[in-house]
């Protein structure tokens, strides 16, 4: 059992330090204000069990493997038309934001999607498979999740409050302009790597 808590210890504080000002900590800020925290928290959650069971499940029997610099590009490009998408924005009536408000289903599914687009070929995944090659697959995966969703959580408490006292106008110019960033980001990312 040593083994177990010494990857699940050192997973977690570096996952969490790696999350610090990440992009998806800033995805995690941006969701935070449009929708409830527990189906934002629930979402990234899920993207990030997912993503780090595959990594580890690489670190630990396949090695590195994983084109990561074009699925970074692929990401990316995805993230500016999300930036595109929210940037023009959409109008609800009342009853549709009533139901936006209740839908916990929706949210949890956009943030889920959106973190595990972002996560893959992230370095919070290249550290967890690194991490899984030498401390092993169970603690390292449970670590760097809790670690991760501890990190975001600061950002979702950080966007709470935000959420209250900023206009809607400017939550969705900031959401779309962090998209773009995300998205330059992971092309640059991926460009980087290909060259």
């Amino acid at each position: 059992m040593e083994g177990f808590f010494a990857a699940l210890v050192v997973s977690f504080g570096v996952i969490f330090v790696a999350e610090l000002g990440d992009k998806s900590q800033l995805m995690a800020l941006t969701f935070a204000t449009r929708f409830r925290t527990m189906p934002v928290l629930i979402g990234i959650t899920v993207a990030t069990a997912v993503v780090h069971l595959a990594s580890v499940a690489i670190g630990t029997g396949l090695g590195a493997v994983l084109p990561t610099d074009w699925i970074s590009l692929v990401a990316g490009l995805a993230f500016l038309g999300f930036g595109a998408w929210t940037l023009r924005g959409d109008t609800l009536t009342e009853e549709e934001k009533r139901k936006a408000e209740k839908t916990s289903k929706t949210a949890i599914v956009a943030v889920s999607v959106a973190f595990f687009l972002a996560e893959l070929g992230d370095k919070t995944m290249l550290a967890t498979i690194t991490l899984a090659t030498k401390y092993g697959w169970f603690g390292t995966w449970l670590g760097s999740t809790v670690g991760m969703v501890a990190a975001d959580a600061l950002a979702i408490l950080v966007g709470r409050l935000l959420g209250r006292r900023l206009p809607e106008k400017t939550i969705r110019y900031g959401a779309a302009v962090l998209f773009a960033i995300s998205g330059l980001w992971l092309i640059l990312e991926a460009v980087s790597e290909l060259t």
